[in-house]
């Protein structure tokens, strides 16, 4: 354990520690990495031609729109600190997860 009262070298780092820990970023560049991934896949993955059936081509976009906020939820589970985000983000899974479903089962009906 290092005392606060460690002078030289030892105590140098122990602030300097300190200090980089209170500067860091809120959000961790794991988060900027998972939503900006999300992001890219939605968008990419949104980018289907149009078969001329709305119904169908609106459930092939929207598909890929709603995994986008499931995967950014996901993200805000991991990383969040505000509870109700958090919570709002757990809604948003399960929400997101059950229309996809209907939209993946409308797109067999058609």
């Amino acid at each position: 354990m290092i005392h606060w009262k460690t002078r030289g070298p030892r105590r140098a780092l122990c602030c300097a520690v300190l200090c980089g820990a209170l500067a860091a970023p809120a959000a961790p560049d794991g988060f900027r990495e998972m939503m900006d991934e999300a992001a890219a896949r939605m968008h990419a993955a949104m980018h289907v031609p149009y078969t001329g059936d709305p119904d169908r081509d609106f459930a092939r976009m929207m598909i890929p729109h709603h995994q986008g906020a499931i995967d950014m939820a996901l993200a805000e589970l991991r990383y969040g600190k505000d509870e109700r985000l958090r919570r709002l983000a757990q809604e948003i899974v399960v929400a997101q997860k059950q229309e996809i479903e209907l939209m993946k089962l409308a797109l067999r009906d058609h």
